[in-house]
């Protein structure tokens, strides 16, 4: 079966952008931020990124191009006994796909919602049993719609016009915001540290490391997976600076937006995972055409979602066209049911079945911490691992710079970050998290 390829490198910076640029900054990033104090999270999180987030990021587009594969078959053909790596990124991927398309949903609801004028309440309606469960589903289905269309045919010509359409909307609800008056509260409260968040530093560390995790879809096998459709002649080092930096505009542009919003109509900014469906509504109520910017808002978000959605089906997707050698449709289909059957108990968990905990926690809530917490940190750091002692360094450094063809001035940190210093913090807030 011939592997497919993007049209161009812009493509794939555009869909591995949308698959960064998700509800991990529009509907995580803000919470967290305003949950965590502002400005002291902001800091660690740009300082995570940049320690390595684009380290780590670098390496999975390496090992994606070098091997072709999909994350089990990339690792696997490396070094013979390493697939389960690329298997827990996988089952990662699958997992917060269960979870996400709820959110999806979610989201989808509140933008039919304010295009018909008729709001409803997140709790009563995120505790029904079937609207929430038939959003849900939806999701699912778009998701699955793009994703069979293939890399070139649905991926890349989806994501080429969604990023760009989400930049200008996202401008343009942020440059309102921040026109309001009271907005610079929230400005300075997500961009000034306080010294009195100091003592949360513990939580906040880990905290940001899952953010930056999330938000980068690191972890997951979704940058091996894209980065497996990348031609011999990409600039990997160029991508790896871009990607993440499309990505932090975002979510500093989101974080503006919402609580420069929520400052302005004296709002609690700890609002938690209900910010953008309790808290948004109620400022679009007290808004000149409230409706005309409640949708504008929610159509963003579900750009947002979508190009993260697909990037995590396409995971599972190569994964199963790779080993089962069956076809894109039916790779497609099969993670799509499985993504209906779990999700709509994620979904239920909200009410009727709110009852029933694993390991202590709801449905929902139980997949988000196995994911974030588990499965992310347990994955990049043997990427680390991986990367820094199993992969030669010789070939690893051969696939960055394109054979010797391009520079690449971070060499001594790249592998420095990689072999000790992002093992050592992922180990170490890791731990903690226990």
């Amino acid at each position: 079966m011939k592997r497919e390829n993007w049209n161009s490198n812009t493509g794939f910076i555009m869909a591995a952008a949308g698959a960064a640029v998700g509800l991990g900054n529009l509907w995580k990033f803000p919470y967290l931020a305003g949950k965590m104090g502002g400005g002291v999270f902001v800091l660690i999180y740009l300082a995570f990124l940049i320690l390595f987030g684009a380290p780590l990021l670098l390496s999975e587009m390496a090992l994606g191009r070098h091997t072709g594969k999909n994350p089990v078959g990339a690792y696997e053909s490396v070094k013979k006994g390493f697939g389960f790596v690329g298997g827990i990124g996988v089952f990662c991927a699958f997992v917060v796909l269960c979870f996400y398309s709820v959110v999806g949903g979610w989201v989808l609801k509140y933008l039919f919602s304010y295009t018909a004028g008729n709001i409803p309440d997140f709790d009563v309606f995120s505790s029904s049993a079937l609207d929430p469960v038939l959003y849900h589903i939806l999701f699912s289905f778009l998701t699955f719609m793009i994703v069979i269309k293939g890399i070139s045919g649905g991926i890349e010509k989806m994501s080429k016009w969604i990023l760009p359409a989400l930049f200008v909307i996202l401008i343009i609800l942020t440059v309102y915001a921040v026109s309001l008056p009271g907005a610079w509260e929230g400005i300075r409260f997500l961009l000034i540290p306080r010294i009195e968040n100091i003592a949360e530093l513990p939580v906040i560390c880990i905290t940001a490391m899952g953010q930056v995790f999330f938000s980068l879809s690191l972890g997951m096998g979704a940058i091996i997976t894209y980065g497996s459709y990348l031609d011999r002649s990409s600039r990997l080092p160029f991508n790896a600076v871009v990607i993440p930096a499309l990505d932090t505009i975002v979510a500093l542009l989101s974080g503006i937006l919402i609580l420069s919003a929520v400052f302005a109509f004296d709002l609690e900014p700890q609002g938690g995972e209900g910010l953008l469906f309790r808290t948004m509504p109620v400022i679009f109520s007290q808004l000149p055409f409230g409706n005309f910017w409640g949708a504008l808002f929610f159509i963003m978000v579900f750009f947002a979602a979508i190009t993260s959605s697909i990037s995590l089906l396409e995971v599972v997707v190569a994964f199963l066209m790779d080993t089962f050698k069956i076809k894109r449709l039916y790779a497609a289909l099969i993670p799509t049911i499985l993504v209906f059957i779990i999700g709509t108990f994620a979904s239920l968990s909200f009410g009727v079945l709110g009852d029933i905990l694993i390991a202590g926690h709801p449905i929902f809530t139980f997949l988000t911490i196995l994911a974030d917490n588990y499965l992310m940190p347990a994955s990049a750091f043997l990427l680390c691992i991986f990367t820094g002692y199993i992969w030669k360094r010789r070939i690893v450094y051969k696939e960055i710079t394109n054979g010797g063809r391009i520079p690449f001035r971070f060499e001594k940190f790249f592998f420095f970050i990689v072999r000790y210093a992002a093992p050592l913090i992922i180990l170490i807030v890791f731990v903690s998290s226990l």
